[in-house]
């Protein structure tokens, strides 16, 4: 069994006792590693890159579902409206619109995450709890959109206590959400290589996990 498979299994195994769902993150990652995978029984991959994840996509298996993990333009959305599976990282009611006017040309509902901003660090995106819940009261103008859930991306530090208080803090916030309305969130992504076990703890039934499955990030 190869190492890919391996890690892959093992991860289930830890995951699946608490019904979390593993996005194995491929971004850089040759089609080679990822049909590896894929044999060993994988079948949802993350991607950052509109271009990458369509290359791969028109290339490997079509029961694959590809998750758009990666900060979004408007713009690239038409390029995977037909196929893409989940969107994580919606954090502006301009890409929400421009999101549903294209799964409208697909005859599609495309599921996608609000995107909220936890970390300290500016380079994160992300909208605030207010802005999300504005943005869920005006969903009945968006009909070929599904909000599955939030995501979040914690601080990239060392100190533990700041990335649990930062998945704790959006566990809140999809416990409040969910309260305020009928909306029926059902996926909390939260959690990545380095930090899954801490958001699972705090409530994350969604991890993205790419460097411990794949080995370290190829840079271009």
């Amino acid at each position: 069994m190869s190492h890919i498979v391996n890690t892959i299994n093992k991860l289930k195994e830890e995951l699946n006792p608490s019904q979390v769902e593993l996005v194995a993150v491929s971004k850089t990652k040759p089609m080679e590693a990822i049909q590896e995978a894929y044999d060993g029984g994988q079948r949802v991959f993350g991607e950052n890159k509109v271009q990458e994840m369509v290359d791969k996509h028109e290339q490997l298996p079509k029961d694959i579902e590809w998750h758009m993990i990666g900060h979004l333009q408007s713009n690239k959305v038409k390029y995977m409206a037909s196929f893409v599976h989940l969107i994580h990282a919606v954090d502006s009611e301009k890409l929400l619109k421009e999101i549903d006017k294209q799964a409208a040309k697909h005859d599609r509902v495309i599921n996608c995450l609000l995107q909220l901003k936890i970390a300290q660090e500016d380079s994160k995106f992300g909208m605030s709890f207010e802005e999300a819940l504005d943005l869920m009261d005006q969903l009945e103008n968006y009909p070929n959109v599904q909000v599955a859930g939030l995501m979040g991306m914690a601080t990239f530090t060392e100190d533990k206590d700041v990335v649990r208080d930062e998945f704790r803090r959006l566990k809140q916030y999809f416990d409040r959400m969910n309260s305020f309305g009928d909306y029926g969130l059902k996926t909390l992504s939260m959690g990545m290589s380095g930090d899954y076990s801490l958001a699972i703890e705090e409530g994350s039934n969604m991890v993205r996990i790419g460097s411990t499955i794949f080995g370290a990030r190829n840079y271009a």
